[in-house]
């Protein structure tokens, strides 16, 4: 098969922003884009990054699946293209950098999956989300695994059970984005809050979102023994020394990780 619309990855200084282009498909998750994504990621991951943005270029952010991968396929098929696309949502999680979506148009079902599954996401006002097979034949069960876990219940009901498009403010009460800006705005407020989230210690910014990723659907106790574990050892890292040296010295620390 010859590559359709590959992402297009650039670096700039600690940033690595990677970009579908398959506009003309409306950046549509195919078997073979998902590949590219997933290996784009991954890429990314074992840089010295410290933050990655996931954009999209074209008049909508992700349609989803591609049809043209399922209709007509066989079960295994179908299984396995899930599970390359459930591989994409966990390595954005896995990843030791800052992952953030950049959100410039609609995004709906697995490509709502790919923003939720982002550790952040800054969408411009004329975004929506939706995940739309409650109102067809296909419904959206892998998408709103982690739909559900931004939104939490009723409103991932309401979102999966209707598949109407909420809209960018919408989604940023129920939980979907961290900011709403006017679509000109985009770009810096997707650099501002990168930026903010980014500084500090490599090592530990790592640590961090690692630790919380495992402690969020944890019972409170479990959640606890496993961040007090995580915290006291957390404590040895070069970072962390500095980082209370420098306070307790009332001096701008100098982060070397």
């Amino acid at each position: 098969m010859t590559s359709d619309g590959a992402p297009r990855v650039e670096r700039d200084g600690d940033t690595v922003r990677i970009t579908m282009t398959r506009g003309h498909r409306r950046n549509a998750l195919s078997r073979e884009h998902l590949t590219q994504l997933l290996a784009a990621v991954t890429d990314a991951g074992g840089t010295d990054a410290t933050g990655i943005v996931l954009a999209g270029e074209g008049p909508v952010f992700s349609a989803g699946h591609d049809f043209a991968d399922v209709a007509g396929a066989s079960l295994p098929e179908v299984r396995s293209l899930l599970a390359l696309c459930t591989e994409l949502m966990r390595t954005l999680q896995e990843v030791p950098q800052v992952v953030l979506a950049r959100v410039h148009a609609l995004a709906t079902a697995a490509g709502c999956q790919l923003v939720a599954s982002c550790d952040l996401a800054v969408a411009a006002e004329s975004a929506g989300f939706a995940a739309p097979g409650g109102k067809g034949g296909w419904f959206c069960h892998t998408p709103m695994v982690a739909v559900a876990r931004n939104v939490g219940r009723k409103r991932a009901m309401e979102l999966a059970l209707t598949g109407d498009v909420i809209d960018a403010r919408t989604a940023l009460d129920w939980g979907l984005v961290n900011r709403v800006v006017p679509d000109g705005d985009l770009d810096d407020a997707v650099a501002d809050l990168l930026g903010r989230a980014t500084r500090g210690s490599r090592a530990s910014k790592a640590w961090g979102k690692q630790t919380l990723y495992a402690q969020f659907d944890r019972p409170e106790r479990d959640a606890y023994t496993h961040a007090v574990d995580v915290m006291a050892a957390a404590s040895q890292l070069p970072g962390a020394r500095e980082g209370m040296a420098a306070f307790l010295e009332k001096r701008p620390a100098a982060w070397t990780d």
